[in-house]
């Protein structure tokens, strides 16, 4: 079977468009507001023209491509590249800082290629156990899960903890302008057709991160001839290998939590990403290194949200439910080649596909190291021009980004308006990916939770009382209240083995 699936795609008609379809994900995913959902809504009309493996093997090398593109101008500019970079910004740019840019993005490759290998292992391995579990959640279980990753932000704000909650009250309050989901009423909208479908996330974040690094340039004049990376040693994959080894259990487990945060329909790598990088800080020996330079701040969350994108293809692939916005495009194009998603889907030609699936996405994974090596090298050339040069450039990136997204001069408007609003909140030490993660969040919340209401007729009981409902919530306590939990655990060991 192996061999079979190796003769199917080793055929110039798949490998072509395969390889074209890496190196347009290089492109998308570094330009910010380029995100991976985008190119894969371009590429499948091309697709039609070609084989039904050449066209899943062009979408699929894209998409896993453009996520790790994403942080390499997250780590050398502090812009995202994609949505799922945002967690990338918070150590991989202080590595920069400290010319350390080759050993973060080197991690950065490393790890997402072994993260995305363990997504697909487990998608392999139990598509149709996973997709089970994740249909067993509904509007109670998803409204856990995604207050389980806003409790991230305590973490994330450790230290400045009035601050955090100013960043997520800020982040909630966006994340409820416009259409209300229940009544259709408009709110906060001031009469503006613009905002009738909300604040997008996407030109607030590519603002938020991107601005402030220009305005604090310009603040500092001495900046502008400073060149934009300074690498005090150069780091090859060789040299990165001992650090993944020391930490293979923090890749391990931040792989499969970003494969089954993937699973879940509509979660996504990008909650993937922040949600492994809060458990990675709670569960480190030295948490206050972390939004410093640390190592497992760059290893977490780009772990987590490669795995992420095999996860997404369990409920797809198993259930016909897409697990994200770029799955749900393929799942509509591959129907057209006669894959058959459902407990048949290894049967005839949809067999076939399915397995040319696993098959490309476990290469992709390992042709991510090759292609991404030669992406950074020509973007690194690119970011060792003079300040002078690059901040306009990161300008005109942040602009035609997030104009790319809908075309329209009102997201653009967005981005300089949320610029500003980093910049006042940097400068007065209020953290910003709280506020990132509350956009994601709020809405999925107030979905769930009002859709719940709803279902119960206002009764809040079935909320806590489901059985996976009530695992998450543990979990969320758990994971808030460790550090007071932990000495009292090691108390009852410690009396368990004293005792006779």
């Amino acid at each position: 079977m192996i061999l079979d699936v190796i003769a199917s795609i080793a055929h110039v008609e798949v490998l072509l468009p395969w390889v074209l379809g890496m190196f347009l994900g290089v492109f998308i995913g570094a330009i910010p507001g380029l995100t991976a959902t985008m190119a894969t809504a371009i590429l499948v009309p091309i697709t039609y023209y070609l084989s039904p493996m050449g066209g899943l093997a062009m979408i699929l090398g894209c998409a896993c491509v453009a996520i790790f593109a994403g942080d390499i101008p997250a780590t050398y500019l502090r812009v995202p590249g994609t949505p799922s970079s945002g967690a990338a910004v918070l150590d991989g740019y202080e590595m920069t800082k400290q010319g350390k840019s080759s050993l973060a993005l080197r991690l950065d490759i490393v790890c997402s290629c072994l993260g995305g290998l363990v997504g697909f292992i487990l998608l392999i391995l139990g598509a149709t156990a996973l997709a089970a579990v994740a249909l067993k959640f509904s509007f109670y279980e998803f409204l856990w899960v995604s207050t389980f990753g806003l409790a991230t932000c305590v973490i994330i704000s450790r230290g400045a903890m009035v601050k955090g909650g100013i960043s997520v009250a800020l982040g909630l309050f966006v994340s409820t302008i416009g259409m209300d989901i229940v009544t259709g009423y408009p709110r906060f909208t001031f009469g503006n057709v613009h905002m009738l479908s909300g604040i997008n996330f996407i030109p607030a974040m590519i603002g938020l991160f991107g601005i402030p690094v220009v305005l604090n340039t310009i603040f500092a004049p001495r900046r502008l001839e400073m060149p934009s990376v300074k690498e005090t040693k150069h780091y090859s994959i060789a040299d990165v290998l001992p650090a993944v080894k020391r930490r293979w259990n923090l890749i391990l487990r931040s792989s499969i939590l970003g494969t089954f945060i993937g699973s879940l329909p509509g979660a996504g790598a990008d909650i993937a990403a922040w949600v492994a990088y809060g458990m990675a800080k709670r569960n480190s020996k030295e948490p206050e290194k972390f939004g410093t330079g640390c190592e497992e701040g760059v290893i977490a969350p780009t772990s987590a949200n490669n795995a992420g994108i095999a996860g997404a293809w369990i409920p797809a692939l198993a259930l016909g439910i897409p697990g994200d916005s770029i799955t749900a495009i393929i799942l509509g194009a591959s129907m057209i080649y006669g894959l058959r998603p459902g407990p048949l889907m290894f049967v005839g030609a949809s067999g076939e596909l399915v397995r040319g699936i696993f098959a490309i996405g476990i290469i992709t994974q390992l042709m991510l190291i090759p292609i991404g090596l030669l992406s950074i090298k020509a973007f690194s050339k690119v970011f060792r021009l003079p300040n002078s040069i690059i901040m306009p450039m990161i300008l005109v990136f942040c602009i035609v980004g997030s104009y790319a997204l809908n075309f329209s001069m009102f997201d653009v408007g967005v981005m300089f308006l949320f610029g500003l609003l980093g910049f006042y909140m940097e400068r007065n030490g209020i953290p910003l990916p709280p506020l990132v993660l509350a956009m994601i969040l709020g809405p999925l919340i107030e979905r769930n939770l009002r859709l719940g209401l709803m279902q119960t007729g206002g009764n809040l009981l079935p909320f806590f009382t489901r059985p996976i409902s009530f695992v998450v919530i543990v979990s969320i306590f758990v994971f808030l209240f460790w550090g007071k939990l932990s000495p009292l655990v090691a108390r009852l060991r410690g009396r368990g083995r004293s005792a006779p």
